[in-house]
């Protein structure tokens, strides 16, 4: 009896143990699977089935099956808001649409009783994420890291090579950047044996703002503002493209093509494509965020062709103006994820947010595994010299490891801020950044008498605090003064400006000034007076 007692009991332990196996903040023996949409896509998702997804899964006994929008987003957004069919979770860039609709849960009584990672990691910011003046309510949490520093900056991109080819010049304006790339081409009309491509745009689909107008705006000293150029002293809002001042970049765009500079397939290739003559080495130049092209350019160092990776330039129009790059826009936590009426399990669902807010979570995700991605030296995380050239050279390091697949869209910690153990929450830091610089980036950066590429930009301190933070985050309406205009104008410079910038340069002030003309004409004035309406409020919100 004894026998068979201990053997019963031994038993027990084992399925205890074994219930124990899969460790979760739940307390769950099998993973809950969760739902989830996200706006932006994501090339690298791996199905949860990533090393660290994998991890979040064994520590939170949850697991995500995410749904990334083939085609427009927004149109996979009416879908869902006209069926009322909706993801346990959903990552927004408008949360407008879904709050209108009662898609959302206010998550402010959760964060209340749940949510003291939350309450820790936003702080004051919190209340920033309150929907508008009339509804106080919480429906989502912000995306970006909260305190983050601005170190890595995008601005002009130009080859190392041309650079160094051509004695390290001045590198401030948009002559001085044209100069470089027709010398360069002059000399060089082929690279590797392919016709060298002077400036490629990208175009394709949302991405026309961030290669094509953007660079309007930052050219001309104004800060990322989305569609919108807002007044400091007036806080009114204009449609950034009506600027008297960017259409003076546009027919330089329009000059630069006309001289053969301009890839003729700026305004038609894809992203795929775009990404593959980066890889080749033999587009010169390019005006776009980092992590845009940066998959194209871990080819080229995986390559060894160093010297065909970008610099990044503080390029204005003219000495006039001062590049915004590194203006701190505070934070603005108007996009980020919220939870759907739909969820059966909405409890689990915040506490798994509350979890990916924790200090635990933030080194998981940007970290990786210790002992894996990194290794505790001295107190001090540091990732070991193979890991870091793989995470510096391979393009599909992200999706095979999973590190720092899961930072965004979720909760997290800005670049530079330290945890308890003395360590930064995330890896992006000055000594980091300095240390992924190839031999070749560093010899660039010496010879223009700086350590990093920020060195180059006029610094935060220089620029005033923004009251309304970053104006392209604001929640707008959906309703035909606004929406309706905004998109008719968003539609008509995709076609316009593409015209503009490849018609003979006599046409350029005829067809710009028809251009102007025709903005008017689709009702952004009225738009503009709806939006600047709401810097007012945000401001107000923000300030009550």
């Amino acid at each position: 009896m004894r026998t068979r007692r201990a053997l019963l009991l031994s038993l027990v332990w084992i399925v205890a143990l074994a219930g124990l196996g899969v460790c979760s903040i739940f307390g769950a023996q099998k993973p809950l699977e969760l739902t989830m949409f996200s706006y932006d896509i994501n090339p690298n998702y791996t199905g949860f089935e990533d090393p660290i997804g994998r991890e979040i899964t064994k520590r939170t006994g949850i697991k995500l099956s995410i749904e990334y929008p083939v085609g427009d987003p927004e149109e996979r957004i009416m879908l869902m808001i006209a069926s009322g069919e909706y993801p346990d979770l959903i990552f927004h860039k408008g949360a407008g649409k879904f709050v209108d609709a009662g898609a959302f849960i206010d998550l402010t009584s959760y964060i209340e009783q749940y949510g003291a990672n939350i309450k820790k990691l936003y702080g004051p910011y919190l209340k920033r994420m309150r929907y508008d003046l009339n509804d106080r309510s919480i429906y989502y949490l912000g995306c970006y890291g909260v305190d983050s520093q601005i170190w890595d900056v995008s601005g002009f991109e130009l080859q190392h090579a041309v650079v160094k080819e051509l004695g390290y010049p001045k590198m401030e304006t948009l002559q001085d950047f044209e100069n470089a790339i027709k010398a360069y081409m002059k000399k060089y009309p082929t690279i590797d044996g392919r016709p060298t491509i002077g400036l490629s745009l990208l175009a394709d689909d949302w991405r026309f703002l961030i290669s094509v107008t953007n660079p309007a705006v930052a050219a001309t000293g104004a800060p990322d503002d989305g569609q919108w150029y807002i007044d400091f002293e007036t806080q009114e809002a204009v449609y950034h493209i009506t600027r008297p001042e960017e259409k003076e970049y546009f027919r330089w765009l329009n000059h630069m093509n006309a001289l053969g500079l301009l890839d003729p397939e700026s305004f038609v290739q894809k992203y795929d494509q775009y990404k593959a003559k980066i890889a080749q080495g033999r587009v010169l130049a390019l005006t776009d965020q980092r992590w845009e092209y940066e998959e194209a350019e871990r080819a080229l160092r995986q390559a060894g062709k160093f010297e065909r990776t970008y610099g990044n330039y503080p390029i204005v129009l003219d000495e006039r103006f001062k590049r915004p790059d590194l203006w701190d826009p505070g934070y603005s936590a108007s996009w980020g994820v919220g939870i759907s009426v739909n969820c059966k399990h909405k409890e689990e669902a915040f506490k798994f947010l509350d979890w990916m807010a924790s200090d635990e979570a933030q080194v998981l995700v940007n970290w990786g595994l210790e002992g894996v991605n990194y290794r505790v030296e001295n107190r001090k995380r540091v990732i070991p010299p193979a890991e870091l050239e793989q995470k510096n050279n391979d393009p599909l390091y992200i999706k095979k490891s999973g590190v720092g697949l899961y930072v965004y869209p979720f909760p997290q910690r800005g670049d530079g801020l330290v945890d308890p153990t003395g360590n930064t929450y995330t890896t992006l830091t000055k000594d980091f950044i300095k240390e992924r610089y190839s031999p070749v980036e560093k010899q660039v950066l010496a010879s223009y008498g700086a350590e990093m590429w920020m060195d180059l930009y006029p610094q935060s301190s220089e620029f005033p605090l923004k009251p309304w933070g970053a104006a392209w985050q604001i929640p707008t309406p959906m309703n035909e003064d606004f929406t309706v205009p905004l998109q008719r104008c968003d539609d008509l410079c995709k076609k316009r400006i593409p015209e503009i910038v490849l018609a003979d340069p006599s046409a350029f002030d005829r067809l710009w000034d028809n251009f102007q003309k025709e903005l008017g004409s689709l009702g952004i004035h009225k738009a503009e007076a709806i939006f600047t309406q709401l810097i007012q409020e945000r401001i107000a919100l923000w300030n009550d």
